[in-house]
């Protein structure tokens, strides 16, 4: 009991120097820390929302657009597929989840159903009489509505991580529901701004073939469709309208870069560029059509619509308009994160104030500072020195929990005070084990080293079992929970954690050291 190996007592005084060191940015200011040298320890606590203040969104993904759009877009395959069979149809269009038409002559329904089954695999293709019905499995529209909030998630933390913002939070919550928590921000109009708005860009030719005019009466060709301009009014003050072709030519989703820029006047633009597949569709495009006006669509109205003057083949353009400097800012961030794959509905939002984090944290350092001052009182009342030593190992246990909080990144939440503090106490519940084993030892006429070593050794099975309960409920709360529950697992377990570690070896060092020098015929426990 007496000896202890070397190798223990340096990791003892390495581990405590380092949890020093590393917790002690969390008492400058956040630019101070901040500014020190990368190989100085400068990591901070991540303030949850609670504490840090900040916007609260919850947002629902509309998962019926993504079948609404592969439906039309089945629409043009059947109708192209058709035609090259050479099978007359009629009534094509969109039924259920799929689309349906009639064969005319019905004789030609076997050839019009091998037709439609080669355009996707996934499809299933029902027929009755003359009347063909080509749909998604129930399975397939599950996979894509998975995907797609799967995707939505990816692009709205890209967006959320370009705003340069920290210790952010974005999860799905349910089957179709995105929780985003922004701790730090001032302004939740912008976050929602960036957030919300789908930013799908496409480039689609204008029909020239009718006049906007004719096509608002009804007079619309099969493939097109009339959209409204963004920043674009008539003479009455309506938006002017586009005769678009519903083929997309050119998809923003293999954009690579975008930058607000100026134009040589000084207007605020959006330069872009493509990545190769991309850069080659354009330049075949623009090739194949000189002369024609090209419309630039985002999210279903036309920002501008341009007459291609000659082949761009660099892979390179300009969106212009009637843009402000920040409406350029926003539209380069959200082409750069990539379009949403469907629109994002608000169903709850909160703002947080700064003025009631710093109330949470005020009180949860009170509540700390008096947690522990109760039990450094009661560890010295009941058991004297070995009291203090416990106390000195209690100190240290914050240190750690401090240090891996900022090594590790973990979010700290006002649960997560709560957490701290219930560790405290847990800290020094190792220590009673001990102490109360050595106690009895004493009265059976065990010697002080024999009382301590045995207090120690008969102890350890009896706190490793109470820590690994209590570690399970954690680990299970940081895999099953979210948000605040998940900032009460982390503290709890990273408590767990430096408390047996504090109780064992820091604790158990300093009795050592104290038997050495002291000698005493009798404990003063």
């Amino acid at each position: 009991m007496i000896y202890v190996e070397k190798w223990k007592i340096i990791l003892v005084i390495v581990t405590c120097t380092l949890g020093i060191l590393f917790s002690l940015p969390n008492a400058l200011p956040r630019d101070v820390a901040d500014s020190l040298p990368s190989w100085v320890p400068h990591k901070q606590i991540a303030l949850g929302l609670d504490l840090q203040g900040g916007a609260h969104l919850l947002y629902e993904v509309d998962v019926q657009s993504i079948v609404r759009e592969r439906i039309n877009s089945l629409t043009d395959d059947v109708r192209n597929a058709l035609r090259r069979a050479n099978v007359g149809y009629t009534g094509l269009g969109g039924e259920g989840n799929g689309v349906g038409f009639t064969v005319r002559p019905a004789t030609d329904v076997q050839k019009a159903r091998e037709a439609v089954r080669s355009i996707d695999p996934e499809m299933t293709v029902n027929v009755q009489g003359d009347h063909i019905n080509i749909g998604f499995s129930e399975r397939a529209l599950r996979d894509r509505r998975a995907a797609a909030v799967d995707q939505a998630i990816e692009i709205v933390r890209r967006r959320v991580d370009e705003m340069g913002v920290r210790e952010s939070t974005v999860q799905r919550q349910g089957e179709d529901r995105i929780l985003v928590q922004v701790p730090g921000i001032k302004d939740p109009k912008e976050l929602i701004d960036i957030i919300g708005k789908t930013a799908k860009m496409t480039f689609q030719l204008v029909d020239v073939s009718v006049s906007p005019e004719d096509a608002r009466q009804g007079r619309i060709p099969p493939g097109s469709e009339l959209l409204p301009a963004d920043n674009e009014l008539d003479p009455t003050g309506k938006p002017v309208m586009y005769l678009v072709q519903k083929r997309v030519m050119v998809s923003g989703d293999t954009l690579v870069d975008a930058r607000a820029s100026f134009d040589q006047n000084g207007r605020p633009d959006v330069s872009f560029k493509f990545a190769s597949v991309g850069a080659r569709r354009f330049a075949e495009v623009t090739k194949n059509n000189v002369g024609r006006p090209f419309a630039i669509v985002l999210d279903g109205k036309v920002i501008s619509a341009p007459n291609i003057r000659e082949p761009i083949l660099g892979g390179q353009g300009i969106i212009t308009g009637n843009f402000t400097s920040q409406q350029t800012n926003i539209l380069a961030l959200q082409l750069r994160a990539g379009a949403l794959p469907a629109p994002l509905t608000i169903l709850e939002q909160r703002s947080v104030g700064p003025g009631m984090g710093a109330d949470s944290i005020r009180a949860g350092t009170v509540a700390s500072i008096a947690g522990m001052l109760g039990v450094v009182a009661f560890m010295i009342v009941v058991y004297g020195l070995f009291g203090v030593f416990a106390c000195v190992a209690l100190v240290f246990n914050v240190f750690f929990v401090g240090a891996l909080l900022s090594i590790l990144q973990a979010t700290l939440t006002l649960p997560g005070i709560a957490g701290v503090v219930l560790t405290v106490g847990m800290a020094v519940d190792a220590n009673v084990l001990i102490y109360e084993r050595m106690r009895e030892e004493v009265r059976n006429g065990r010697t002080p080293i024999s009382a301590v070593d045995s207090g120690f050794q008969r102890a350890f099975g009896t706190i490793v079992d109470t820590h690994l309960t209590t570690l399970i409920a954690a680990v299970l709360l940081l895999m099953f929970g979210s948000g605040p529950v998940r900032g009460f697992g982390w503290t709890l377990a990273i408590g767990i954690v430096t408390s047996l570690f504090t109780a064992t070896m820091v604790t158990r060092l300093q009795v050592i050291a104290w038997l050495r020098h002291v000698r005493p015929k009798k404990l003063p426990i």
